[in-house]
């Protein structure tokens, strides 16, 4: 097989299993843009903050069932195969876009309603539990010798494509139809284009290729052994929390919650929400292999102890300094700087997660911690909501990305340790 031949090869690997990447963001960020109609539909209130907040709370219920799917699937994938498990993630997520694109609203069907929106969120929770991890570990044992870093990076790349697309057509709709038909019922369009890809990603799934590294295995690890090897490695999945929740923190905020912070927050349109929205899905694409391949050639530590201390210091300035004065010249501007440190680091991160997490277990243990650390990220919207309601102060959400910026930091210099032990060991074996 000639180079080239061999490079399409790879780029149609990288699509093929990062496409169910897409529907998840894409599925996930559309909670975002329309927070406020999706809280009017099914959890209607007389207060706002009240309405606002259940709609919250019901997207952070999908991700209390990441862990449970971490664990259930995260297992499968580990004893069955990369390939069957990413099938599987893909269809159930599908059911539960689906679910949410086609349940009527509250005022039609009563309490049935958000019952039914909430049980679609967890449809999509357990699924999500295990298609990072999967995704993430499969571009890892399919990664050319000393670019590791660059492809798993491409796990969270293609996510950015979803926040893209998503926000272009609601950027689309909102010029388009007329603000009380969008509220009423056009917000539902970009989750029925969701529901059509579905064929598609599924075409795109069904030709992937066992990795080589899994398929080599002489021996597949039974569930028991799976949970003992993750007994065993508790530290390390503690650790790879701390790693994630930096990254899932940061993500929502600047991506998901945007167009709430926006349009809610800072009293800016929703056209102007979407746009900053847009340019932050670029600039992470553009920052998330950069960072990849620069941590292949000078490791993962520099980079992700250099983004975390700069988030701890910029963060609430850069955010009080945008609720001083409003406008989207520097909503643009701040989120774009926020864009660059989430870039940086998870671009480094996941691959980091992804090596430090034993093999027997791999997956399982990347979607155990990712989860778990999810748990927290995708409580931001809820976190941050509250958070200005009980201070009354507009830059609070910063308060919680610096914790998250601060477990990070921790957690880079665990995952140092760790990785300096087997060193050490075989050093003094060899001393000895």
């Amino acid at each position: 097989m000639g180079p080239d031949k061999a490079r399409h090869g790879k780029i149609r690997t990288v699509v093929q299993v990062t496409s169910g990447n897409f529907l998840e963001m894409f599925d996930f960020f559309l909670f975002g843009i329309y927070a406020k109609s999706i809280s009017e539909a099914f959890f209607p209130n007389a207060s706002e903050f009240v309405s606002l907040m259940s709609t919250f709370l019901s997207f952070a219920a999908g991700f209390a069932m990441r862990p449970i799917g971490a664990l259930v699937l995260g297992a499968y994938v580990d004893r069955i195969g990369r390939r069957k498990g990413l099938m599987v993630t893909l269809s159930i997520m599908a059911m539960g876009t689906a679910l949410i694109a086609f349940v009527p609203s509250y005022a039609t069907i009563g309490l049935a309603a958000p019952l039914l929106v909430v049980f679609g969120r967890l449809l999509q929770g357990f699924s999500a539990g295990v298609e990072l991890g999967g995704v993430s570990v499969y571009l890892a044992e399919v990664a050319t010798p000393g670019h590791k870093g660059f492809y798993v990076s491409w796990q969270s790349a293609s996510q950015q494509i979803a926040i893209v697309v998503a926000a272009l057509i609601g950027f689309a709709l909102n010029a388009w139809m007329a603000p009380a038909a969008l509220a009423a019922w056009g917000w539902r369009i970009p989750f029925f284009v969701g529901c059509l890809i579905v064929p598609l990603l599924f075409a795109l799934r069904r030709s992937l290729q066992e990795t080589a590294e899994f398929a080599s295995r002489p021996h597949r690890p039974s569930f028991g052994e799976i949970g003992r090897a993750l007994t065993a490695n508790w530290l390390i999945v503690v650790a790879g929390v701390g790693l994630v929740v930096m990254t899932t923190v940061s993500f929502y905020l600047i991506t998901v919650y945007t167009p709430t912070f926006g349009r809610n927050v800072l009293k800016l349109s929703l056209s102007d929400s979407l746009l900053v929205t847009i340019a932050v899905g670029i600039s992470n694409f553009i920052w998330l292999p950069i960072s990849g391949a620069v941590s292949d050639r000078i490791g993962r530590l520099p980079i992700l102890i250099a983004a975390t201390l700069l988030a701890l210091v910029t963060v609430y300035p850069a955010l009080a300094w945008l609720v001083g004065e409003p406008s989207f010249g520097r909503m643009l501007a701040v989120e774009l700087w926020l864009s660059l440190l989430y870039g940086w680091y998870n671009g480094a991160m996941v691959v980091a997660l992804t090596e430090i997490v034993p093999k027997s277990a791999r997956a399982s243990g990347f979607s155990l911690a990712y989860s778990l650390a999810t748990t927290l990220g995708g409580s931001s919207l809820a976190i941050s909501t509250w958070l200005i309601h009980a201070t009354g102060d507009k830059a609070a959400p910063a308060y919680w990305m610096a914790f998250a910026a601060l477990c990070g930091l921790v957690a880079s210099l665990a995952i140092a340790y760790f990785a300096a032990q087997p060193a050490a060991e075989a050093a003094a074996a060899a001393s000895a």
